[in-house]
């Protein structure tokens, strides 16, 4: 598929407007047409839109969606269904004209309804994440020139030369760029470049190693457009960020673990990346100044590496994650990645993991769990891994988006935090007075 249409934007842009505005002529214009039936055309696209509203709600009630349903999800809904029960009135009536009208507002009606339910989530931007697929241009490693100097006070002694990108770049790791996935089929990762790492003589910057979440892939344009703006702020420094894959599918859960099923994941996320960004990119080498991070089913995942693997990870961003991974499957994830050893699952949840570490195991380590006031499926998770750092040692900082949900509000909510929030401990900004 053409790489300009995968990565249109669908959420930002008035394509969700265009598309309404047309269902609502379509539906204008079906209704009015000559010989009208008024009365009847209305009540039963009222009648379609009220129960695709009642069966919306069963069906979260029933965690079809694993979780609430986000403000407007289901409204859109309605109004999608409402505009295409006209729509086929149209299409079942004559003259041959409202045929036609009626069969665009169905096909409009249905665009605009996924469009508008996909923005009410507010996660995946574009069809490329929405497919799971990778649609950016393949990228080119700027040479390894990083200047010298401590990084704990970048901050202080960089300064931008002239001529510095307004901007980071964002570019899929493929082809001869490609991170080595070894025993796991990972799909491209993707690298964001912060405008201080695209000139000559950049300084060497923390490292930032983020995942999505499920269903979902490897796409960078929430946590992008996070660091730009930090950069924005800050003389165009930002951490270097690959967003990597730890599903290889968008229905797939691997559970953060090394599995007969899935393939070695936890593999390929703390030893094969890590691997390849020192080789490749211009990073501080000293791990105090790396980060594990994620959303959601990522969030799970970030919890879990940053607990298990401190001298890999210095810093933890857990953004709306599980509580731990396979919390919304257990007995699957305990059947398909485990084969049936609930002992191992168990000792795999985050809490497990650092309650069991030795004492002064996360000293120097800081872990930021973020997630919205109206999450009441991730919410209590996230505060109770929050305690569980909070005790096992780590430096603790917990914010929530006021009246989010599981949403794209709440992560780029969280991320505006998080990112200066974790700034200070790498090198980015001075330390909070």
């Amino acid at each position: 598929m053409n790489r300009f249409v995968l990565s249109f934007e669908l959420i930002d842009s008035p394509v969700l407007i265009v598309l309404a505005v047309i269902t609502g002529l379509g539906v204008i214009a079906v209704t009015a047409w000559a010989p009208r039936r008024v009365v009847r055309t209305l009540v039963i696209g009222t009648a379609a839109g009220v129960a695709m509203y009642i069966a919306a709600h069963i069906l979260e009630a029933m965690d079809l969606f694993q979780g609430p349903l986000p403000a407007g999800g289901a409204t859109w809904a309605a109004m999608a269904v409402a505009a295409v029960a006209v729509g086929i009135v149209g299409i079942c009536r004559r003259p041959w004209g409202r045929r036609v009208v009626g069969a665009l507002t169905v096909v409009t009606a249905l665009l605009a309804g996924a469009v508008g339910v996909n923005a009410s989530y507010g996660v995946t931007h574009n069809l490329a994440a929405i497919l799971g697929v990778q649609a950016l241009d393949p990228a080119t490693l700027p040479p390894q020139d990083a200047s010298a100097g401590d990084p704990a006070t970048l901050y202080r002694s960089w300064e931008p030369p002239a001529g510095m990108p307004a901007k980071g770049s964002v570019s899929a790791l493929t082809g001869s760029t490609r991170i080595p996935t070894g025993q796991y089929a990972a799909r491209d990762a993707s690298l964001y470049l912060p405008p201080a790492a695209q000139v000559e003589n950049p300084p060497a910057l923390p490292l930032l190693v983020f995942m999505m979440g499920q269903p979902g892939s490897p796409d960078p344009t929430a946590l992008a457009k996070a660091l730009d703006a930090f950069a924005g702020a800050h003389e165009g420094l930002a951490p270097i960020a690959i967003v990597v894959d730890q599903l290889t599918a968008p229905e797939l859960d691997p559970a953060c673990v090394d599995s007969a099923k899935f393939g070695a994941v936890s593999t390929y996320i703390n030893d094969l990346v890590p691997q390849w960004a020192e080789a490749n990119l211009n990073i501080v080498t000293d791990h105090r100044f790396w980060t594990i991070g994620g959303f959601s089913n990522g969030g799970s995942c970030a919890a879990t590496y940053g607990a298990k693997y401190p001298d890999t990870w210095g810093q933890v961003l857990d953004v709306m994650g599980n509580e731990f991974p396979g919390s919304e499957h257990v007995s699957q994830t305990v059947s398909d990645v485990y084969d049936g050893d609930a002992g191992a699952f168990q000792a795999g949840k985050p809490a497990v993991i650092m309650a069991a570490a030795p004492a002064g195991t996360y000293s120097g380590h800081t872990a930021v769990f973020t997630w919205g006031s109206a999450d009441t499926t991730f919410g209590p998770g996230q505060q109770a891994n929050a305690d569980a750092a909070t005790a096992a040692g780590f430096n603790v900082l917990t914010y929530v988006v006021p009246g989010a949900g599981h949403t794209g509000e709440a992560l780029d909510g969280s991320l505006a935090y998080a990112i200066p929030a974790l700034a200070p401990v790498l090198g980015l900004a001075a330390p909070p007075s």
